[in-house]
């Protein structure tokens, strides 16, 4: 009859092997479950804020590509602090300082036809500035007056005919020279009569000549300004003559407004002494009276 019992040893055995082989199968899982949690996380897409900090510092390190910084640096302080500070600058002040000292010397153009126009206020303000700029604005290279509230005026003979109610009649473009109109020409000729410098020089070269200056000076001031009419004129000929003659026409407008100011301000002021004159004579007349009547009455 066969042996039913198993042996301590054996039992033993089927024990290790049992648990030996528990331990394998949870290692072996653990590792297939943690292999499939970090695919999983591996497909997650970065958070959005991290992303946008890494393009930002990538963008920002594109933008500030500068491998040859040490060489630029010094090429922009030559170019900024010796040529701009003392050679461009210097030149573009030379050539305003030229502009304004040209323009001081129009004063007896502008005083003249400011009288003829009744503004005396005006005229009064020309004289001031003058003395100014030539003395403290060092012979009027520098324009003090403006800066202390002394206005330019832009009076001269053609806007004296159009105050006092001459046309303008055609308009006329000639080499060199700003628009005109014939009103506008007659009265150029006759500036330049009341030009200083006409005086030693004949009169037309000086204006000529002047004037070719003043164009190219203000073209090159103002480059980006005319390219900007250009562009956005379909007809750059009917603009600058309707602006020309726009603006000529604003100015007659403005000098006749002041002119009536004046001569409302004087009116205002000649009545005041009227009045007190009236008032003054009637108060002597009445006392006269009355030592008059005293005299009859007394002994």
């Amino acid at each position: 009859m066969p042996d039913t019992h198993c042996r301590p040893g054996s039992w033993i055995a089927i024990v290790i092997a049992a648990i030996v082989s528990i331990t394998f199968l949870g290692c072996s899982v653990q590792r297939k479950g943690s292999f499939e949690r970090d695919a999983q996380l591996s497909d997650v897409p970065p958070f959005p804020a991290v992303e946008e900090e890494s393009q930002t510092a990538d963008a920002a390190e594109g933008m500030d590509y500068d491998p040859w910084e040490r060489f630029n640096e010094k090429t922009f302080w030559l170019n900024f602090d010796v040529l701009d500070r003392y050679a461009l600058k210097p030149v573009a002040t030379a050539r305003q300082g030229l502009a304004n000292a040209f323009n001081n010397l129009e004063m007896p153009k502008r005083l003249v036809n400011e009288v003829f126009q009744v503004r005396y206020e005006e005229a009064g303000s020309e004289v001031a500035r003058f003395l100014l700029n030539t003395t403290v604005g060092v012979a009027g290279f520098v324009d003090v007056a403006s800066r202390v509230g002394l206005e330019e005026s832009d009076a001269d003979t053609g806007q004296t005919l159009g105050v006092y109610g001459a046309g303008p009649g055609p308009y006329l473009v000639v080499p060199l020279l700003p628009p005109l109109t014939v009103r506008d020409g007659i009265g150029y000729a006759a500036d330049s009569l009341l030009d200083p410098l006409s005086w030693f020089v004949t009169p037309f070269v000086v204006d000529f000549g002047r004037a070719a200056a003043k164009t190219v000076n203000e073209r090159a001031a103002n480059l980006k300004r005319y390219q900007d009419v250009e562009d956005t004129s379909l007809d750059l000929y009917g603009a600058v003559r309707n602006g020309y003659l726009q603006r000529r026409q604003r100015s007659i407008q403005d000098a006749i407004r002041q002119r009536d100011k004046e001569l409302k301000s004087e009116s205002f002021f000649a009545q005041g002494i009227d009045q007190r004159a009236t008032v003054t004579g009637t108060n002597d007349y009445g006392s006269a009276r009355t030592a008059q009547n005293q005299g009859q009455i007394g002994p």
